[in-house]
């Protein structure tokens, strides 16, 4: 008896601790039986639109804010997503074969335009595959507190998924159809990436964003992009901001110029420029170097920039001068140099009218000169009203490594 004891013991332990080893599957819900969101998009609405709104997380209007917005999400069909390639198939909005359906919803914030969109759907939505928020310029422009504070307190928000600022409406790259992906949302996603990969844009996504955005010496951006054609999509430039909200846009050519200051590689960008004997030439960046140092110089910050460009020779035309030798060759990384740095340079004074620091520059003065710092910076506002007295110098260096096809 007394040896059965200890026996007994050691299985009913076992039992206990394995217990709930056992129970994992207790709350599980069927992937077929949940709604996944791939992608949002944001736009503001009129008063008109706005009267349509179905009061699902309140009883009256008063006392609540006066504008609204009109959130469209992209839910994924169960059967239908392709798990492989494929090819494009009908309309986002045909839902008898669209992979996904496209659902829009009005609200007075995106917690509550959330609210509403679980009103209309028969299963419980989730957020861990969203991979796309798309925001209207008008949204862009306003204050994007509520949305980050929606975005950064929910656990299901991955800090890989992108957000966008549209041209025009947002609720339009909902709809798109592209001829290579039959899923929209999968199709930005995969443009966007690309682009990072063959260093057409930098790697921003919203986790990027927020971090920037927290930074005292330095402000956020995010891509900006537009509709052609309704299924084209165009990286249109940086849509940058500045006391948390969007204050301008750049030019698409401005984003090789912002990743060559920054150094980020690889190279992706060509550039046509005309120069001055040899006509019009076409040089395309392979590799992207930068060089900073910064100083404190009158009782001012002051940054110089020393970039350095690796690229090939593309083309060549509206010109009968061959280029055939070391000298011409120069001459193009002369012309070059003077035409890029006066794009930087414009660039750079751009950003100082709208005191929105892309760059970083302030994060560097922090790093290398935490007394001046100290003294002069106390919030976000302090270094971006300061920021536009900063000095900046840029040099760059282009060395042109291959040209092609040499003529006999």
């Amino acid at each position: 008896m007394n040896k059965q004891l200890p026996r007994t013991l050691a299985l009913l332990l076992m039992l206990v601790i394995a217990a709930p080893l056992l129970s994992g599957c207790w709350d599980q819900v069927e992937i077929e039986d949940r709604a996944l969101v791939l992608g949002l998009s944001i736009d503001k609405i009129s008063a008109e639109e706005a009267q349509m709104e179905d009061r699902v997380t309140h009883i009256h209007d008063g006392g609540l804010p006066a504008e609204m917005i009109s959130v469209t999400a992209q839910i994924a069909v169960p059967g239908r997503v392709p798990l492989g390639p494929g090819t494009g198939g009908g309309s986002a909005g045909d839902s008898k074969t669209s992979p996904v359906w496209v659902v829009t919803v009005q609200g007075i914030s995106l917690d509550d335009a959330m609210n509403n969109l679980q009103q209309q759907i028969a299963d419980p939505r989730y957020l861990v595959h969203l991979r796309i928020v798309i925001i209207s310029e008008d949204i862009a422009r306003g204050s994007l507190a509520e949305l980050n504070d929606y975005l950064r307190r929910n656990p299901e928000i991955r800090r890989r998924t992108w957000l966008l600022v549209s041209e025009g409406r947002a609720s339009a790259f909902m709809d798109v159809n592209p001829p290579l992906q039959r899923v929209p949302t999968l199709y930005i996603l995969s443009m966007m990436e690309k682009s990072v990969s063959s260093g057409k844009f930098p790697r921003d996504y919203i986790g990027t964003f927020w971090s920037a955005d927290s930074k005292w010496g330095q402000s956020a951006y995010l891509p900006y992009v537009a509709l052609r054609n309704r299924d084209n999509i165009l990286i249109k430039g940086l849509a940058y901001f500045s006391g948390g909200k969007m204050v301008s846009k750049t030019a698409p050519i401005e984003i090789g110029g912002f990743m060559a200051m920054m150094g980020m590689d690889p190279g992706g960008y060509s550039t046509m420029l005309h120069t001055g004997n040899l006509g019009i030439v076409m040089t395309q960046i392979n590799e992207r170097f930068t060089r900073t140092r910064s100083e404190i110089r009158d009782g001012k910050p002051h940054l110089s920039y020393h970039i350095f460009l690796e690229g090939d020779l593309d083309e060549h035309y509206s010109s009968d001068i061959p280029i055939d030798s070391p000298l011409k060759l120069r001459e193009i990384e002369r012309d070059f140099e003077q035409q890029i740095q006066t794009v930087l340079t414009r660039l750079v004074k751009q950003t100082q009218k709208d005191h929105s620091d892309i760059f970083g520059m302030g994060e560097m003065i922090r790093s290398h000169h935490p007394a001046y710092w100290k003294e002069h910076v106390h919030d976000k506002n302090d270094w971006e009203s300061m920021y536009s007295s900063v000095g900046v110098d840029i040099k760059l260096t282009l060395h042109i490594r291959r040209v092609g096809l040499k003529h006999k």
